[in-house]
């Protein structure tokens, strides 16, 4: 393409229909706009010296392409939290037998604490709205102003923290 102005050209006349065509894959618009903006700078980089006869083909090719990946990661990442691969959090028994369980019991208390303490605030903010709070991914994605998937990662990124630390305690 010729020069920048033109792709963009392209870009703004089919970005709405872009976007349906994400959303339609991904069942999120935040997200499809996200794969759309992607498939932008992807496309304005790759025809950024080459003619094609068919551009615009070309960029629904690249968000098809993206808005798959993208699905696929965001299924493969709520696998991995469903299938008991995410931390569960320490609580006191209310009957507990021995002291030393309460002792051990409160020791890892302590290391989730301070875990989660680590943790970026955007990060901790996501998994204590996930968690403790039990709120759906979209509604903490629009709480912190990012896309779900970008939430899903936080909280999935929090969890490994969490459950490392844990790990790394025991």
């Amino acid at each position: 393409m010729r020069c920048e102005r033109d792709r963009l050209a392209i870009f703004m006349d089919h970005r709405v229909e872009l976007v349906n065509y994400a959303n339609r894959i991904v069942r999120d618009t935040g997200h499809a706009e996200d794969v759309v903006q992607e498939a932008y700078l992807r496309f304005n980089v790759a025809v950024h010296d080459h003619f094609l006869e068919k551009p615009v083909g070309y960029l629904y090719r690249i968000v098809r392409n993206l808005a798959i990946d993208g699905r696929r990661r965001i299924q493969r990442e709520e696998r991995h939290i469903v299938s008991g691969a995410d931390v569960e959090m320490v609580e006191i028994p209310e009957k507990v037998s021995s002291p030393e369980a309460v002792a051990a019991a409160r020791a890892e208390l302590r290391v989730m604490q301070g875990a989660m303490a680590e943790l970026p605030e955007r990060t901790r903010i996501a998994l204590e709205m996930h968690r403790f709070d039990g709120i759906r991914l979209k509604d903490i994605a629009r709480h912190l102003g990012i896309s779900v998937g970008l939430a899903h990662s936080l909280v999935v990124d929090g969890l490994e923290h969490c459950r490392e630390r844990l790990y790394r305690s025991s």
